[in-house]
């Protein structure tokens, strides 16, 4: 039981390839199906381009910052990749892009669906510009220089209708009307919905239509960004690679170019931002700062003219330097704390530390001023505004150094990004690779031919060993019929001419001839011991070869020298008279019809000793004819004339004919189909002929070959056996 099981489970490689080999018309059929869905894929898909560009963040500012010295630290913001990355993406970069090429205008023509590209491609063409957009279609072109709809129509598309001399814009979805205006000229318009300025140009006259969409800015953006990515050279680089693909090549190089002078202008603008807010800052200092230093100079040199020059001691000049020190230290510490204010808080800790040097220098001052009471008045009076000018002296020296060296880093500013390389023209498409896509083609065809052969296999497997047979069945196989070539070729050719030449009598060395031959002992020894010389030759279902069998083994036993009948018993579908060339009326069913006698339907054929009883026209009730006593009568008056007699019948499991005629043969022999009939079919075979009471004696397996091998068992035994009514 192991032994049977193992084998059963065992995969015949060998076998599993000659049943592809044998199915390589289907394979072949795949692949030329897949080969041609490939053709047909690359001609109506458009070639798709893809550009590329460099961008370098840089780290620090470069002169501007050796210029700025401490300034610097104020002024510079250092940005990461990634930070740089969702800036490339932000509607702030493209929407400057879009706005400057005119990329949220869409246009499209109404003959571009898949049979129109396949049958008569249009070659549309929509160039960008700061001006207009440029429309093509086939050498013909329009030029839209304005386009500027009310908001509710952005991002539904408009038809776009030439007549002579003008155009219409209509909303498809309701078919009105929405614009009008003559060509090659500006029209404005006040509608319910808003404000209309288009201004179309032309010189050529169009018959189709043609879609216009003017997007808003965040669908133009994801129109942009559904071809567009941009991702970081490898970790921690700072070097960022851009990518847009299209299908115009010249278009996605602008577009990108745009893109990287759009990033570039915003970053200078971005890193210049807090330069130009001190400067403005500066400019509102300056002038107040020089007026309270010129008020301080005359009012100390109008107290020189007056009281002439003052002697200041050692204890005086001490005190002056510490206090213009701190003056001017307090004065540059409000300018910074101003500046701050801007961008901080008063509860950051920078302002919080900056209020706490504040205070601590007007401490300072607060106590530097108790000493000052204790001068002399006029002493007192000249160090306070030799103070005063020294201290607006250095504050303004001081300030008036910060603007121009913050003029220079204004006018040096360069952004830190740096565009490495732009975008450059592609010379050759990205995709589709039309020669992977071939060979793609050819081996996805390979493979789903192969799978559907398989496939083919399982479902059709069938018997495959004449052992099975008589292992399950305990019936003998007394012959293996190979598939014949020849045979093959006959049968084309009687589709054309009605007409099935005899194998045994043209290819009579032909290896399945040679199958039958040998076993004719076994039917005479089938026959020695069976009630009558009557062999009856059926089969489970249609498509078995049983009438090649029924013919083939008739012209062999008259070929030895006997006397045998053929009998064409099918009465449906029954066509053995195709291989005598003969009329099939009269026949069997006149016969039992009471039309015709026996002698009449009885024909010789071109082969001595075997005589020919065709079916005759197809009756409405076979079964009901073949149960009736004449039948049997005639059989029993033949028995005695014939050595043998050859009845070909109908399959046993579509209708019970070969049943009834099983009653009345000595020998009853079975067909089944090499890798088709399954061993179901044949088991409910023999049961159907033991309910009748009847013995089959033997199986003959037909159709040997090198084909498929199968590994599962579907039954559907519903076969149609209807009557052939062509020729009747």
């Amino acid at each position: 039981m192991s032994q049977n099981s193992n084998t059963e489970d065992t995969i015949d490689l060998k076998e599993l390839f000659f049943s592809l080999i044998a199915q390589w018309k289907l394979i072949a059929l795949c692949v030329i199906l897949s080969v041609i869905c490939a053709l047909l894929y690359l001609r109506v898909t458009p070639d798709t381009y893809s550009v590329d560009a460099l961008v370098q963040v840089e780290e620090n500012k470069g002169a501007s910052a050796a210029l700025l010295g401490d300034l610097s630290n104020m002024i510079e913001q250092k940005q990461p990749a990634q930070a740089e990355i969702e800036l490339l993406k932000s509607r702030l970069v493209l929407g400057s892009a879009i706005k400057a090429l005119n990329l949220d205008l869409r246009i499209a023509g109404t003959e571009n669906s898949f049979t129109d590209r396949l049958l008569s491609p249009h070659d549309y063409q929509t160039e960008y510009s700061k001006t207009s957009v440029l429309f093509k279609d086939n050498g013909k072109s329009f030029d839209i220089r304005q386009f500027e709809v009310p908001a509710y129509f952005h991002d539904k598309n408009l038809r776009l209708d030439f007549q002579q001399g003008k155009y219409t814009l209509t909303d498809p979805a309701t078919e009105q009307v929405v614009f009008s205006a003559p060509l090659n000229q500006r029209s404005q318009l006040q509608s319910e919905h808003g404000e209309w300025k288009v201004a179309i140009y032309s010189q050529d006259q169009f018959k189709a239509p043609y879609l216009v969409r003017k997007q808003s800015l965040p669908a133009a953006v994801k129109s942009i960004l559904a071809n567009y990515s941009v991702a970081e050279k490898g970790k921690m680089t700072g070097v960022l690679g851009l990518n847009y693909q299209g299908t115009d090549k010249q278009h996605i190089t602008e577009v990108l170019n745009a893109i990287l002078a759009a990033y570039s202008q915003q970053n200078i603008e971005r890193r210049s931002a807090e330069t130009a807010q001190t400067l403005k800052f500066l400019d509102e200092q300056l002038p107040e700062l020089r007026q309270q230093l010129d008020v301080a100079e005359r009012e100390f040199n109008t107290f020189r003219q007056q009281f002439n020059t003052v002697d200041v001691t050692k204890e005086s000049e001490l005190y002056l330097t510490q206090s213009i020190s701190l003056e001017t230290q307090k004065a540059q510490l409000e300018q910074q704390v101003a500046e701050a204010s801007a961008k901080y808080t008063n509860e950051h800790p920078v302002m919080q530390q900056m209020n706490a040097q504040l205070a601590a220098i007007n401490k300072r001052i607060n106590q530097l001023e108790g000493t000052l009471k204790q001068l002399p008045d006029l002493q007192r009076r000249y160090l306070q505004l030799f103070r005063e000018v020294e201290v607006k002296q250095q504050l303004y020296t001081a300030l008036l150094n910060s603007y121009q060296q913050l003029r220079i880093a204004k006018a040096g500013e360069i952004g830190n990004v740096r565009v490495v390389d732009t975008a450059v023209e592609p010379l050759e498409p990205i995709k589709p690779k039309k020669l992977q896509i071939l060979i793609l083609s050819i081996f996805l065809g390979g493979f789903l031919g192969t799978l559907l052969a398989l496939l083919r296999n399982m479902l059709r497997s069938g018997i495959k060993d004449s052992s099975q047979i008589e292992n399950e069945l305990d019936l003998p196989v007394y012959a293996t019929v190979p598939r014949s070539p020849a045979q093959n070729g006959y049968i084309k050719l009687a589709k054309k001419k009605k007409y099935i030449p005899i194998l045994a009598v043209k290819n009579s060395d032909d290896i399945a001839i040679e199958s039958l031959r040998s076993m004719r002992t076994a039917i005479h020894f089938a026959l020695s011991n069976a009630r009558n010389n009557i062999v009856m030759i059926s089969g489970p279902a249609p498509e078995v070869g049983k009438s090649f069998i029924s013919t083939n083994l008739a012209a062999i036993l008259a070929q030895s020298q006997k006397r045998v009948l053929l009998i064409d018993a099918d009465l449906r579908r029954g066509y053995i008279h195709k291989y005598f060339n003969q009329n099939h009326q009269p026949g069997l069913a006149e016969y039992l019809n009471k039309q015709a006698t026996l002698n009449e339907v009885i024909k010789a054929t071109d082969i001595p000793g075997l005589d020919l009883l065709t079916r005759g026209k197809s009756p409405v009730n076979p079964s009901e004819l073949l149960s009736t006593p004449l039948f049997g009568e005639m059989l029993t008056q033949l028995s005695s004339q014939y050595d043998h007699i050859l009845i070909d019948t109908s399959p046993i499991l579509a209708v019970t004919d070969g049943i009834i005629i099983s009653q009345h043969a000595g020998v009853n022999l079975l067909i089944a189909r090499y890798a088709q009939t399954q061993m179901k079919e044949l088991e409910l075979t023999v049961n159907r002929f033991e309910q009748a009471g009847v013995k089959v004696n033997g199986v003959i397996l037909n159709d040997i070959q090198r084909s498929s091998a199968g590994y599962g068992y579907g039954y559907n035994y519903a076969y149609s056996y209807k009557a052939s009514k062509n020729e009747d």
